[in-house]
């Protein structure tokens, strides 16, 4: 792709002319300031012609454009090299910082890449925050395990969008939508369903994992086993049973179970917890509330953090963690289960696995916890489960 401000249209239909400035002298030329057009793609392309002369009837193929700024630039590579062809999708979501200062992303509905930004930052605060129970635990640039001798976390940067994509920042289909994404909106709106800024969504998600943790950290039975058998050299000391190889919470289809359970009864008990009374002037006080402070804010997510902890939300949101963590969570490779256990978790292997754990967990949770047990029956009758 050349960025090009010496394009001008002769033909609207045929032809684009290409001025040079009227010193060019050749390939040694040098401008004075500014090169009058920049390769920021492709530039393999252009190094295979050094020494090469093609000839005067040779053609190059190019995307040009003239006078984009760097968010679209990156909106542009993203739509040449993604759309049409399969490359490693967590590099590529690294640019998406590049598209959040972009006024005309600030929507929740329309073009996947508007859901898919506010996915990404929401990732990176994941990532970077010190208090997430996922900091520098999410792999972000799609590293495979064979490769390299990579030993990091195994779920992708690309996975954990997906996931959030699906659940908490899911599209509102239409007017009838019955469970959609706690962080979306209703079709065809510019606001949110409730009044959370970025850092505030990022601190809810970042709560959610630290509350799971913790109970995942009190509980016996599946997660001793893990415990017992798994004796990989873990992060920093890390609980087998949360971060393990054997655990499903530390696989694609964990993380997405566990992010669709805690949006889904979160979306379904909104207006009983009252959750849109949870402002920004709530979190920083009448003057300083910021309704655009970016999930990558540190301070902002941790003022959340501690301003969140103090709602019937969070403690709605640890109820459901007690239930989760009383469920069998093992993958199937785990050392020592009977030929019982091994095929019953099985059955999460592959793209199925994702409903069959989302039935799974709300089936659970129903009968875990007494309290639940209405919601979670009126999500299956939603999803179509009963």
């Amino acid at each position: 792709m050349l960025s090009n401000p010496y394009l001008s249209r002769l033909d609207t239909k045929t032809v684009t002319t290409l001025h040079l400035p009227t010193n060019f002298a050749g390939a040694d030329w040098e401008p004075e300031k500014v090169f009058p057009i920049e390769g920021i793609d492709g530039q393999h392309r252009l190094w295979a012609f050094e020494g090469f002369d093609p000839g005067d009837n040779f053609e190059l193929p190019v995307v040009a454009f003239h006078g984009l700024d760097r968010g679209w630039q990156a909106y542009l590579f993203w739509s040449v090299n993604i759309t049409p062809k399969k490359i490693n999708r967590s590099l590529a979501f690294d640019l998406y910082p590049l598209l959040r200062q972009q006024s005309w992303l600030d929507k929740f509905f329309g073009h996947p890449i508007y859901r898919e930004t506010r996915c990404q930052e929401l990732v990176e605060a994941l990532w970077s925050h010190p208090e997430s129970p996922w900091y520098q635990r999410i792999n972000m640039l799609g590293e495979k395990r064979e490769d390299r001798d990579y030993k990091g976390p195994a779920v992708t940067q690309a996975a954990w969008v997906r996931s959030l994509f699906a659940s908490f920042v899911k599209q509102w289909e239409g007017t009838s939508t019955r469970l959609g994404g706690l962080f979306g909106a209703p079709p065809q709106a510019n606001e949110p369903l409730l009044p959370w800024n970025r850092s505030m969504q990022a601190a809810v998600l970042i709560y959610a994992g630290n509350s799971l943790k913790r109970q995942v950290k009190r509980a016996g039975g599946w997660a001793k086993h893990l415990r017992e058998v798994d004796t990989a050299d873990l992060f920093r000391g890390d609980d087998p049973a949360f971060y393990g190889e054997f655990s499903l919470i530390s696989t694609d289809q964990g993380i997405r179970g566990v992010l669709f359970v805690m949006n889904d009864l979160c979306f379904v008990r909104s207006e009983t917890l009252s959750l849109d009374e949870w402002t920004s002037e709530e979190v920083r006080g009448p003057t300083k509330g910021d309704p655009s402070s970016s999930a990558t804010d540190e301070e902002a997510v941790s003022l959340a953090l501690k301003s969140f902890a103090d709602t019937r939300g969070a403690t709605f949101i640890n109820e459901i963690s007690e239930g989760l963590a009383t469920y069998d969570w093992r993958t199937s490779s785990t050392l020592g289960l009977t030929r019982e256990e091994q095929l019953r978790q099985a059955v999460f292997r592959g793209s199925s696995g994702y409903k069959e754990l989302r039935h799974q967990l709300l089936t659970h949770l129903g009968s875990a916890k007494p309290g639940l047990k209405k919601d979670c029956e009126k999500i299956m009758r939603v999803l179509g489960y009963q």
